[in-house]
Order: C-alpha cells, then sequence, then structure tokens
C-alpha cells in the first residue's frame, strides 16, 4: 500500500464578523470629538467676528469724534468764563488718517444737516460721489451695511449730534474687505488648528482604547487555549472589572469536568456491572447442549452487543461535552493509513490522503480514530486497487458552527440505495464471507449524530462506496 498526500482546499467560509467593541469606542468618541470640535470652531469664529466687529465700529467712533472737534469753531469767551464759547461751525480738515484723502480708497465720512440730504462737507476720498447712507432717528447712533461709491461693502456708523441749534449727522465709513478677509484668515487657522487637536484626540482616543482593552484580548486569548485544548483554566491575573467573569468561566469548566468524569464513572459501573452476568451466562449456555442453550447464548451476544453499543453512545454523549478537548485531522488519519497499510499490504491497495490543512476535530482523537477508522477499514476490505480519503471544511446553513467532511471512497462493488440504507441500521449485516461484526457504519453514523454531524453513502466515481462523514471542526484562528 502507498500513500499519497496532496494540498488542502481552499479555506472554509467563516460568518461575517461583528464590528468590534474597540471600532465601536473609536467610531463614538471620534464622531462625538468632531461634532464638538466643529461647534467650538462655529464659537470661536463667532466671538472672533463679534470681537472685530466692536473693534472695527470703536475705530470709526474715534473717527467721529476727532471730526465733531475739527468742527467746532470756537471763539474767545468772557473773561470770566472757564471754557470756550462755540461760536459757529467750520469745514473740519481732518488729516487723522491719510486713506481720507486718497480717491475711492474705502474710507469715508459726509457731515450733513439732520434736515437736509444735502451734503455739506465730504472727505476728498469720495471725489464728489455720494454716500448713499441710511435715515437716522433722532438722537440716536446707527450702524450698518452700505454699497460704497466703487459697489464695494461699507460699515458706516452714524451719529446725530447737535451744534448750537442746528442737528447735525456725521457719518463715517470703511470698506469691509479687510474686514471680512481677517474673519476668513482667522476661520482658517481655527480650522487648521481644530483638525490637528481632532487627529491628535482620536489617536488618543486609539491608544487609550487599545491599551484599556488589552485585558479583554488577554482573556479572549486564554479563552481561545482552553477551547484548543492548549490550557485548562483561564488567567485571571485580570483587572477587577473582568477578574469576576474569568473566575466564573474557570468554575463552568471545572463544573463540567466533573460532570463528565461523573458520567464516566456510572458507564464504567454499569459496564462492568452487566459484561459480568452476561459472560457467565454465555459461558453457561456454550457448555451445555440442546435447543435451549444455543437459543441463550444466540440472545446473550446479541445482549452483549446491545450494551456495548449503549454504553459507547452514552460515553461520547458525555465526551462531546467537555470544554476544550479537540486533536488535529490530519496526524490522527496519517497514523490510521499507515497502520492499514501494514493489515492490507498483501492486497497491493493504494491510498490517496488529502488533508484539510489546519482543521481540528472538535473531540478527542480516539474518537476521531474509531469513526474514521471503521470507515477506512471497511473501504479496504472492499476496495479492488484505490481507496482514497480527504477532508475539506463545510460551511453549513448555521455559519457559526463549523464543520468538516471525511471522505472515503473506494473501487469495490459498492452499494444500491437499498443496501446503503440497511448498512447504517444498527445491528444490519450485508455480507458474512468477510470478517467482522458488520456493526461498523451503524456505529459511526450512530457516534457522528451524537457530535451533530452524520454520515452519508453514496456511490464513488471510482465506482464503489463514498462515505462522507460530517463532524464538528474547530478553527486554531
Amino acid at each position: 500500500m502507498t500513500t499519497e498526500t496532496g494540498a488542502g482546499p481552499a479555506a472554509q467560509a467563516t460568518a461575517k464578523p461583528q464590528r468590534s467593541l474597540a471600532t465601536r469606542l473609536v467610531f463614538v468618541a471620534a464622531l462625538w470629538s468632531a461634532i464638538t470640535l466643529a461647534l467650538a470652531g462655529i464659537f470661536l469664529v463667532g466671538l472672533y467676528r463679534n470681537a472685530s466687529e466692536r473693534a472695527f465700529d470703536a475705530q470709526l467712533e474715534i473717527h467721529i469724534k476727532a471730526l465733531i472737534a475739527e468742527m467746532l469753531d470756537t471763539g474767545q469767551g468772557n473773561s470770566g468764563d472757564e471754557q470756550p464759547r462755540v461760536q459757529s461751525v467750520r469745514e473740519p480738515v481732518y488729516r487723522g488718517d491719510p486713506r481720507f484723502s486718497l480717491p475711492l480708497s474705502g474710507w469715508y465720512w459726509t457731515v450733513r444737516r439732520a434736515d437736509s440730504p444735502s451734503i455739506l462737507y465730504a472727505s476728498e476720498s469720495l471725489v464728489g460721489d455720494p454716500l448713499n447712507t441710511p435715515p437716522i432717528a433722532d438722537m440716536d447712533d446707527s450702524v450698518g451695511f452700505i454699497a460704497g461709491p466703487t459697489g464695494d461693502e461699507v460699515r458706516v456708523l452714524q451719529q446725530r449730534i447737535s451744534i448750537g441749534d442746528t442737528p447735525y449727522v456725521i457719518a463715517v465709513g470703511a470698506a469691509t474687505a479687510g474686514f471680512w478677509a481677517d474673519v476668513a484668515e482667522f476661520s482658517r487657522m481655527v480650522t487648521l488648528t481644530l483638525c490637528i487637536v481632532g487627529l491628535g484626540l482620536i489617536l488618543a482616543i486609539f491608544l487609550q482604547v487599545r491599551f484599556g482593552l488589552k485585558p479583554l484580548t488577554r482573556l479572549r486569548a486564554s479563552l481561545s487555549a482552553v477551547r484548543l485544548g492548549e490550557a485548562d483554566r483561564i488567567d485571571e491575573a485580570l483587572p477587577t472589572e473582568i477578574a469576576p467573569l474569568a473566575v466564573e468561566l474557570n468554575a463552568l469548566i471545572v463544573s463540567n469536568k466533573e460532570i463528565v468524569e461523573r458520567a464516566r464513572t456510572h458507564v464504567g459501573n454499569l459496564a462492568h456491572g452487566l459484561k459480568t452476568p452476561l459472560s457467565v451466562i454465555s459461558n453457561e449456555a456454550r457448555a451445555s447442549d440442546g435447543a435451549l442453550a444455543d437459543k441463550v447464548a444466540e440472545q446473550s451476544a446479541i445482549m452483549s452487543t446491545q450494551i456495548q453499543h449503549h454504553l459507547e453512545r452514552a460515553r461520547m454523549a458525555a465526551q462531546r461535552r467537555v470544554i476544550g478537548v479537540s486533536c488535529e485531522t490530519e496526524p490522527v488519519l496519517a497514523r490510521l493509513i499507515r497502520a492499514m497499510g501494514k493489515i492490507y499490504q498483501d492486497k497491493g491497495i493504494t491510498v490517496s490522503f488529502q488533508p484539510g490543512g489546519d482543521l481540528r476535530f472538535r473531540g478527542e482523537s480516539q474518537d476521531l480514530e474509531e469513526m474514521s477508522g471503521n470507515l477506512i477499514d471497511n473501504a479496504c476490505k472492499w476496495a479492488s486497487s484505490r481507496v482514497k480519503v480527504r477532508i475539506e471544511p463545510l460551511s453549513g446553513p448555521d455559519s457559526n458552527r463549523e464543520m468538516f467532511a471525511l471522505t472515503v471512497e473506494d473501487d469495490g462493488p459498492g452499494l444500491s440505495p437499498e443496501q446503503r440504507a440497511e448498512a447504517v441500521k444498527r445491528g444490519r449485516r450485508l455480507d458474512e464471507t468477510v470478517p467482522g461484526t458488520g456493526l461498523g457504519l451503524s456505529i459511526v453514523a450512530d457516534l457522528a449524530a451524537l457530535y451533530g454531524g452524520g454520515l452519508k453513502l453514496a456511490g464513488s466515481p471510482l465506482g464503489g462506496l463514498k462515505a462522507s462523514l460530517i463532524l464538528p471542526a474547530l478553527s486554531p484562528d
């Protein structure tokens, strides 16, 4: 017998993972930080704009006061007067800001009577163009935006004063292009600064979440080690918030193992309690002659087979619930194939083996050996020259449960559909000429069902029988 190995099939499709806890925390924190920083930026820009407007208006008010001082013509009062007395109003010659002298510079001032729209005096920067200011109420100040001589936006501050018995309205305006440019520049600087701060916050949040959730990563690794059978306890050296969880899980593992051990003990006691009386009955029946003795021996053998079958089911039902029991599939099957090579070396059968990569069986290696050994042994008994063994992962309807298929094919005579159905029935034997009890396939089907799997028989492309054993898998990930 020769053994061939081949590459495993593609990896099993896994369930779509949910968004991780770290991703959720970082996303929510980043979203909240972005909203908060955006609102802070709007608030800061609004504060800057209001402060700039107040400073702008204060500057305009200073120019108005300077113009009023320029307009007042004070003469010499009485000898006893301490304050000068206003004699008349003169045209102001204001030199406080050279921009008022530059044509269409954007800085303008006008003086008019309150009861007339005609301009009495105007700055040289207007070069004869009007400054269309809105009406102003009595004894009130007005500030607002108007269109300047060149069509640009101008912010105008108007003040109503009375000199002598005549009311005047003095207006000073300045183009807002520079003002809005300053606000825009401040907005850009605030946006850039807050973006840098936001990126820094997101990075800090990421590092904080990564560091804060590191104990959960350790807990996950410890659980994985228990699940793979590499450890029998979960590490309890964890922060106080999740340490009780590890303690409770360890208690659950211990309780599970104790239940399984008790079940094994009861099964063993039952086996010893029944086998000994049956052996005595069988020996007595074989030592006697007659139809009654033969019938007793026959029924004792059937009872022994049934007891062995149900004890095996009970042992498997208990064993499959042990947490953390698993084994690699490839070494077990490779060992079985080498053993079959020695047993059937005289038949010259070629066995090709296609392993399933890193797939693990969720159970003990002796159970996998028993089930797969029955199938491979049965195939080698009936094969003419060739047996094919392969393992492949499955993605069943329940995507949360990983399964794999162990398929054994031979080029023997095969079985009809009716014979396949009979072969998996307990106690049925299809051919008395081949050594064996004839119960192998039925036991394999029962044990596979206990693991949540099954056994399927079909025709093989090789010409013989194709047996597919479905069992639970345990991914190393």
